[in-house]
């Protein structure tokens, strides 16, 4: 953030949760923001267009086309507009309310967080930025068993709350599971969580999946992707055949923070950064051969 109070493409990413592509995409086509220019040339924003950016993503988060959802969000006055939740204060505050297993706190800070922004920005900014602390202060030492439980728990139950019927819809179906072994789901929830935002419909198995289990839903539910996370390659090692055997049956995705330390013939994408960006990688994918097959009926 420049000391002027203007902010650079990657800070107004971080704080909406939308990727720089995307942003300079809504600029392009529809005109939402009108960014002011650096001496150098770099494109600056303010804060009303976080605000702006947000909107339009609640616009589409209740299902208006793109377009019609610009054209809302620019017109919007925002000049009321209180201040965002500081990302920082609702951090603390909720790993104040976890150490204490306070879990009302815990719970009021989530609501004041998801009232004043998008989820995909909490998850972005708060929820993902404090589970990652949580876990290097766990294997430091700083952190006992019983919060870490205690925080996935009530994350774990909330997130699930969030994605009631996402299922239903008309989008690209994916299908979610934990490789087996893994017990670790928050990320593949967030993911799927972001996915269901873009208009996906989801399939969740959980935590600790049979690969069979996978490949049996999988003929029942005809995915359009199937993902299977671990956040450790050895999960996915142990299983190497079981793997292959799906992928050559599904479009197989690997997810989590293993998935970039394995080697598989078949996989389609290696999806193991922020989920919430890679959720918009998988979306840009699909909308991508979408566009393609829609271009040769044409011709």
């Amino acid at each position: 953030m420049a000391e002027a109070g203007v902010l650079r493409i990657g800070e107004l990413s971080r704080r909406s949760g939308v990727s720089p592509e995307l942003l300079r995409a809504w600029e392009r086509r529809y005109g939402l923001l009108a960014p002011q220019r650096s001496d150098g040339g770099l494109r600056l924003y303010s804060e009303l267009d976080v605000e702006r950016v947000r909107t339009m993503q609640r616009h589409l988060a209740e299902g208006l086309a793109a377009a019609e959802a610009a054209r809302l969000a620019g017109a919007a006055d925002l000049r009321g507009v209180e201040p965002a939740v500081s990302e920082q204060d609702a951090q603390a505050d909720l790993a104040t309310a976890f150490a204490a297993f306070d879990e009302p706190r815990a719970h009021a800070v989530l609501d004041g967080l998801l009232s004043a922004t998008t989820l995909d920005t909490a998850m972005t900014t708060v929820l993902l930025p404090y589970l990652r602390d949580l876990g290097d202060r766990w294997q430091r030492g700083d952190a006992s068993v019983a919060e870490e439980h205690f925080a996935s728990s009530v994350l774990r139950g909330r997130l699930l709350g969030l994605a009631r019927e996402w299922g239903r819809g008309l989008g690209p179906r994916v299908l979610l599971a934990c490789a087996p072994g893994e017990q670790h789901d928050l990320g593949l929830i967030a993911f799927g969580l972001a996915l269901g935002a873009r208009g996906w419909r989801i399939g969740y198995l959980g935590a600790d999946t049979p690969i069979e289990s996978v490949a049996n839903a999988a003929a029942v539910f005809a995915p359009d992707f199937v993902v299977v996370s671990a956040v450790t390659p050895d999960r996915f090692h142990a299983h190497v055949d079981a793997l292959r055997k799906l992928a050559r049956a599904q479009r197989l995705c690997l997810g989590g923070s293993g998935a970039a330390g394995v080697e598989l013939e078949g996989v389609v994408v290696r999806l193991s950064g922020d989920p919430v960006v890679e959720a918009e990688r998988l979306t840009e994918m699909i909308s991508s051969k979408q566009r393609q097959r829609a271009q040769a009926q044409r011709a």
